[in-house]
């Protein structure tokens, strides 16, 4: 099975830089070795112990003594630890500290290194470690590793349900096996945030080519390999791989936006007032910034027998959880309503729902529901901790409807009771249904708030300038955020009800 993937250090921007050239046949020149070492000669006789002895090179430490970057003797070279894991497998690496990391999967028989020694641009050897299948390479995946060079030659594993063993890299039989790129899709799953370079012969570029197509950052040829050109094509591999990564980040962001946008408008409630009289008119406006869909929620239906019901709400809060139970409450009183129920009985059946539906026993709902009669004339009103509809009529000042009966809010006490109250409506008529967003605002720059006195004034004097409709409710809520003195920190929502003679 694939070894998780740990989680991808930052990389320091020292790395960005280009490493100086090296020779792929006798590594670094004496110029780019730091004073008092020997590094060039010292990677020439590395390379000339694995030709001659490779089975001693991976399954023990050298007992020659090297330099480290300093020129003091280090004695004998490191054989433990994150660098050098003592894995069969695995090259010797330097012990001089470095800045890049780069894991070789490749499983060559005899043991010689088809990567150049490297150089970052400090001057620093690149560590190289190398893994002979892709189980060996799960456990040298550390989080300090920032490129992997795939041999493209590296013999495909067999599939999981044959292969029990997790070597990974016996030649299995089927299709996946056969596939020349099957290793190259193990490896990109194994490390899905790594930057990976394919190695190929000069005669398969094609090859190299579909390795690209497939996921990896690019591909070299190995036999025309140099330390300039791989320093330079792992650098750019590492940048190249981050890019794509924050491009990837960035995209899906922007795809979520606008789903959760689509999805919040999607919730927002169609009227159902086919073969009503009535013209309806609604304002909403979320307290969360960039959001579409806060804790106060509204409805508007018509029943079969003609009467016309009404609804606005407001859930405590205006997060995204509150904003989920408004949408859920909604959809009830919707159901319910249709449903035949009414007044008390139907108030009582959606504090049920607020109860198993919210995510905290403090969290209730205030409400006001109204039914108006088929000929307009009349209506029942039912108030659960809400604020009373405001009532506007031709010659006559707008006003509050009666409160006295206020019931508590949905969710506060277990049994409750919402009485119904008879309200006459007349002939022409404007009811203005709202949440406390719209009346909790700041008037200029101290404490006072609107309030409801405020609200009504602000409305009596908007009617008198004959607005109505959509422009009433435009220019009283941008005059509430004006006296705010900017937006307003709750939701808000108005609904509108008019009948003309």
């Amino acid at each position: 099975m694939p070894v998780p993937v740990p989680r991808q250090r930052a990389i320091p921007a020292v790395e960005c830089g280009q490493a100086p050239a090296a020779s792929p046949d006798s590594g670094p020149s004496k110029e780019q070795a730091p004073p008092g070492t020997h590094q060039a000669e010292n990677a020439a006789t590395r390379r000339e112990n694995t030709r001659e002895n490779p089975t001693e090179k991976r399954e023990k430490p050298t007992d020659t003594s090297t330099e480290n970057s300093t020129g003091t003797s280090a004695g004998t070279s490191t054989s433990a630890g994150t660098d050098r894991a003592p894995t069969p497998g695995v090259r010797a690496e330097s012990a001089a500290p470095t800045n890049l990391t780069v894991l070789l999967i490749e499983d060559d028989p005899a043991g010689s290194p088809i990567v150049p020694d490297l150089l970052d641009q400090s001057g620093k050897p690149i560590r190289v470690r190398t893994a002979r299948n892709l189980t060996e390479a799960g456990r040298l995946l550390t989080d300090d590793v920032h490129c992997i060079l795939l041999d493209l030659a590296l013999s495909a594993p067999a599939p999981a349900r044959t292969n029990t063993d997790g070597g990974g890299s016996g030649n299995g039989g089927d299709a996946e096996g056969d596939d020349e790129l099957a290793v190259l899709r193990h490896v990109l799953e194994l490390a899905p945030r790594h930057a990976v370079l394919a190695l190929t012969s000069s005669s398969d570029a094609e090859r190299g080519a579909e390795a690209v197509a497939v996921g990896a950052q690019d591909y070299l040829f190995r036999d025309e390999l140099d330390g300039r050109l791989l320093s330079r094509a792992i650098r750019y591999a590492v940048e190249r791989k981050r890019s794509d990564s924050a491009e990837r980040r960035l995209a899906e962001g922007r795809l979520r936006a606008q789903e959760n946008r689509r999805l919040e408008r999607g919730l927002l409630p169609t009227p159902l007032l086919a073969g009503s009289p009535l013209r309806f008119a609604a304002r909403y406006r979320p307290g969360r910034s960039r959001a579409l869909l806060g804790g106060d929620f509204y409805d508007v239906v018509r029943t079969p027998d003609g009467t016309v019901h009404a609804m606005i709400g407001d859930v405590c809060g205006h997060g995204p959880d509150e904003a989920a139970l408004g949408v859920e409450l909604r959809i009830a009183w919707r159901a319910l309503t249709l449903a035949g129920l009414c007044g008390d009985e139907l108030l009582g059946t959606l504090q049920q729902v607020l109860e198993h539906e919210r995510s905290d026993d403090e969290i209730f709902a205030t409400l006001c529901a109204v039914d108006i009669s088929p000929d307009g004339r009349r209506a029942g009103l039912c108030l659960a901790g809400h604020p009373s509809p405001l009532l506007s009529r031709p010659g006559t000042p707008a006003r509050l409807l009666p409160y006295d009966n206020n019931g508590p809010a949905l969710g506060l006490l277990p049994g409750a009771r919402w009485p119904r109250m008879q309200v006459e409506l007349g002939a022409e008529w404007s009811l203005m249904l709202y949440t406390d967003g719209l009346i909790e605002g700041h008037v200029g720059g101290g404490r006072e708030r609107l309030g409801q006195d405020g609200m009504v004034e602000l409305v009596r004097r908007q009617r008198a300038e004959g607005l109505t409709g959509e422009e009433l409710l435009r220019a009283t809520v941008n005059e509430v955020r004006e006296l705010n003195g900017g937006e307003l920190a709750d939701d808000l929502a108005v609904v509108l009800l008019d009948r003309t003679a």
